[in-house]
């Protein structure tokens, strides 16, 4: 190879990443702006070369239908080579696929298999989801303190319904010693970051029965504690 031929043959593969780089870019723009068929052209090859991010993409325009016909089966597939690399939302959705048996057998253990790699990467909605596995016995054997350990987790990033369920806790003493400051803290935080009007009023209401049983101290001091309280990072 003259020495031309080879610096021209670095230069192209130099080339690549860079032409990589900006395919991924046209496709989240195009994503973005709800040019869905735009998107899937730009992610398929790049999925199929292994793009970690353009394969959860494509899971997810799968899942919905979005520039493709709906296929949870197609959804599933990418959803697995993009959790299998390690991405947390694509080893969410595969859990919530286990759980819920959508397009792939019931499989608790499965599900508490995906839960637990998303978990464990500080993704709140796994966190919690796990917890629900364990306080329900589901893919392992039940366990309210391990339930609770990730609830909590959720719970301190802001995850209204690990924050819910923290209230529950602290409220009936179940794997921890119970506490109306602690369970009514948790129900007002539940309350404030709720997604919607509905889990805002169910929230509101545990709080507003639970300050029947409190004294007015005990009741300004868990208001303070919440408005105190600020949301943790991801481990």
């Amino acid at each position: 190879m003259t020495k031309f031929k080879l610096l021209l043959f670095i230069a192209v593969l130099a080339g690549f990443p860079a032409l990589a780089h900006a395919g991924f870019d046209k496709g989240v723009a195009a994503y973005d702006r709800g040019d869905y068929a735009k998107a899937y052209k730009e992610f398929k090859p790049l999925a199929e070369q292994g793009d970690i991010v353009a394969q959860f993409y494509l899971g997810v325009m799968y899942d919905f239908g979005r520039g493709v016909s709906q296929d949870y089966i197609q959804a599933m597939k990418w959803y697995r080579k993009a959790a299998e690399q390690g991405d947390y939302e694509a080893q969410f959705e595969l859990g919530l696929a286990y759980a819920d048996g959508n397009s792939v057998p019931q499989d608790y253990a499965e599900a508490v298999k995906w839960y637990r790699k998303a978990a464990e990467q500080g993704f709140p909605p796994a966190q919690r989801e796990l917890g629900g596995l364990y306080a329900n016995g589901q893919g392992m054997p039940q366990d309210y303190a391990e339930a609770v350990k990730w609830y909590l987790k959720a719970a301190e990033q802001g995850d209204d319904e690990a924050q819910f369920e923290l209230g529950w806790a602290y409220a009936d003493g179940n794997s921890v010693p119970q506490d109306f400051i602690q369970a009514y803290m948790w129900f007002y935080l539940a309350a404030a970051h709720a997604d919607d009007t509905y889990a805002e009023d169910y929230a509101g209401d545990f709080k507003d029965s639970l300050a029947e049983k409190m004294t007015p101290a005990q009741v300004a001091e868990a208001q303070r504690l919440a408005r105190e309280w600020k949301p943790k990072g991801r481990d």
